[in-house]
């Protein structure tokens, strides 16, 4: 059996987003739409910010096929947790921190095999 090819890999590559799920509730209450952007505003962020790497390239080159993982974090501290242990462990990422407020929002990994980073999301459920 041959080898799968580039395309085979580059499908079982994923991006995480990982928004605040508190920002819809109350007291903050934002709109779903505001929401929905500082998702937009991370995942953009981090795939400009490691364009270059191959498995960026390789998951832009999807185009429609694109996998993309939305998670929830409970709250600014745990977002704030994950960051720090993605940092710790070498994982490119980028924290959206929504101006003029000063308030991180949202982080969102570049592009990455499921397989290798996992481990440091499943504690974070679907966003609902």
């Amino acid at each position: 059996m041959a080898a799968p090819g580039p395309a085979a890999a580059a499908a079982a590559l994923v991006q995480y987003v990982v928004l605040r799920g508190d920002l819809g509730r109350p007291p903050r209450s934002w709109p779903l739409g505001a929401v929905v952007a500082q998702g937009c505003h991370a995942a953009l962020a981090a795939a400009h910010a490691h364009r270059q790497h191959p498995d960026t390239r390789a998951y832009l080159e999807l185009g429609g096929a694109m996998r993309t993982v939305v998670l929830e974090a409970p709250d600014e501290a745990a977002l704030t947790a994950l960051a720090e242990t993605l940092k710790q462990h070498g994982i490119d990422h980028e924290v959206w921190t929504e101006q003029p407020e000063n308030v991180a929002t949202c982080l969102a990994l570049r592009p990455y095999p499921k397989d290798q980073v996992h481990q440091h999301l499943k504690k974070f459920k679907l966003l609902k």
